[in-house]
């Protein structure tokens, strides 16, 4: 094992902490903002309508795409029922249900530190270096983060739209 090895091997203990406490204190209570909403919806939906064009010729990880996604909607739907909403007088806030959002972007960083290890542990090699949407382990946790921060998003834009339209009648 050479230096960088060992290096890499110490500081992603160091860097999986470091995700974590940031997304612990990003599922604390929050002000609602529209337009963090919107931009959310949209990010997210690239994050999984950018993958399917390329997989549309491979049914294989579309599929896993699709089912990744599915689940997500499905959690995202659970993580809003679980979310505490307030109407203040200092403004909106929301409260997300932190393991719910926590394990979603945990499940998405882990996939990601595997494939940079991957990347890295096939340098020099013949080995060619896989596509992104070669894995259907991949798909399945691309979709499962697009589909429940997607939902999650939205639901947060639609209870907006809701308080707007009961505060105009």
């Amino acid at each position: 094992m050479n230096l960088t090895t060992i290096a890499l091997l110490v500081l992603t203990p160091f860097l999986v902490w470091r995700v974590y406490s940031r997304l612990r204190t990003m599922m604390a209570r929050q002000r609602s903002i529209l337009s963090r909403h919107w931009t959310g919806v949209g990010v997210f939906l690239a994050i999984v309508l950018v993958p399917a064009s390329e997989l549309a010729s491979r049914p294989e990880g579309l599929a896993w795409l699709l089912v990744g996604t599915a689940a997500g909607i499905a959690y995202g739907v659970w993580g809003l029922r679980l979310t505490r909403f307030e109407d203040t007088g200092e403004g909106y806030f929301f409260t997300p249900n932190a393991r719910l959002g926590i394990v979603i972007a945990m499940l998405f960083v882990a996939r990601v530190l595997y494939i940079g290890f991957e990347i890295y542990a096939n340098q020099g090699s013949n080995v060619p270096t896989p596509r992104f949407t070669d894995s259907p382990l991949t798909m399945l946790v691309v979709g499962l983060t697009g589909g429940y921060f997607g939902t999650y998003s939205a639901g947060l834009w639609r209870w907006r739209l809701k308080l707007k339209k009961a505060a105009t009648k």
